[in-house]
């Protein structure tokens, strides 16, 4: 089979004039490397594209592929994660991972959430700040948590974004509303302990394939600064036996309510009382073989990186051909 791969590397981005901030979800070179060699192993023939811009003049040119490997990230606007996926779909060419509906809505927190809850998965309560004047029609307990809605990677989440009163919200929604150009997401805290659930499959026939509680020191937000450093910050550790139904349970729920396919992660906090909450999915998660979190979970539980990706490429191909 000849697989194109679609991404987002980092230093193309760089070497064109993009921040290093614009260009914080995007891949390393090692991650691309670590792809095409395990498609190779499984036989494939592999056509390393890029990005949007790359998979466009591809296709203007006239190359196809039986099926795109799609790790590609996006650049601008809360439907990023959905540009290459939906040009695939106009081209009629499969791909692995979620369609555009579903990478939107992913990306899109305070949508994730009214999805997940209305399938009856516990989340927390939240609201959505879309100008300073939402301010005054919160009604949630103190304390509370702040972040930009469509922001993946920990962007926009610092130490300030848990607030104990209306003076310390305030400032913050004003600075995402002003640095992000998007709306805040407003929820009540979550103080208990934080876990990632890594999904493989589709529907009735996905699995949690293991998960990590990821305990930050100082109990440090889990920010886009803390996951690339997370070697000085953080710890991972196996699921307890206590734990593991529970949030494998409510993972499962999240990934199947947002209809997500073959692969990704789904991120939990307990409540006050100890209940498992899902806080967001990401259907488009890391594959760098020795530093994201998928991997690095699933290797907990015994699968090695080769396994896991053919694990999503069967499931994949699985779904295409119905």
């Amino acid at each position: 089979m000849k697989v194109g791969l679609t991404y987002d590397l980092r230093s193309w981005y760089l070497d064109r004039g993009y921040s290093m901030d614009e260009t914080a979800e995007f891949d390393k070179q090692e991650t691309v490397d670590a792809l095409e060699d395990s498609l190779k192993k499984m036989g494939h023939e592999t056509d390393p594209v890029g990005n949007a811009f790359q998979l466009i003049e591809a296709l203007a040119a006239g190359k196809r592929w039986d099926m795109v490997f799609n790790i590609a990230e996006g650049l601008y606007g809360d439907g990023r994660e959905s540009v290459v996926p939906a040009i695939l779909d106009q081209y009629k060419i499969p791909y692995v991972f979620s369609g555009p509906v579903v990478m939107g809505l992913s990306l899109n927190k305070h949508l994730a959430k009214l999805i997940v809850a209305a399938a009856g998965v516990p989340v927390s309560p939240g609201v959505l700040i879309s100008e300073l004047n939402d301010l005054y029609k919160i009604n949630l307990c103190y304390p509370l948590f702040i972040k930009p809605v469509s922001e993946g990677t920990g962007k926009g989440i610092t130490e300030k974004s848990l607030v104990n009163n209306d003076s310390e919200l305030k400032v913050m929604a004003e600075w995402i509303l002003t640095e992000f150009r998007q709306p805040a997401l407003v929820e009540e805290y979550l103080p208990g302990r934080e876990f990632t659930v890594g999904i493989a499959g589709a529907g009735k026939e996905a699995i949690a394939i293991g998960g990590m509680e990821v305990i930050c020191a100082d109990n440090l937000p889990y920010s886009v600064e803390v996951k690339e450093n997370y070697q000085n910050y953080c710890q991972y550790a196996p699921l307890d036996e206590d734990i593991v139904d529970e949030c494998k349970s409510v993972a499962l729920g999240a990934w199947r309510a947002l209809e997500a396919v073959d692969a990704g992660r789904i991120d939990l906090k307990a409540d006050r009382n100890g209940r498992i909450c899902f806080i967001e999915a990401n259907p488009l998660a890391g594959l760098n073989p020795v530093h994201s979190d998928l991997p690095i979970l699933a290797r907990m539980y015994g699968i090695e990186y080769q396994k896991l990706m053919e694990m999503i490429v069967e499931s994949a191909i699985r779904r295409i051909n119905g």
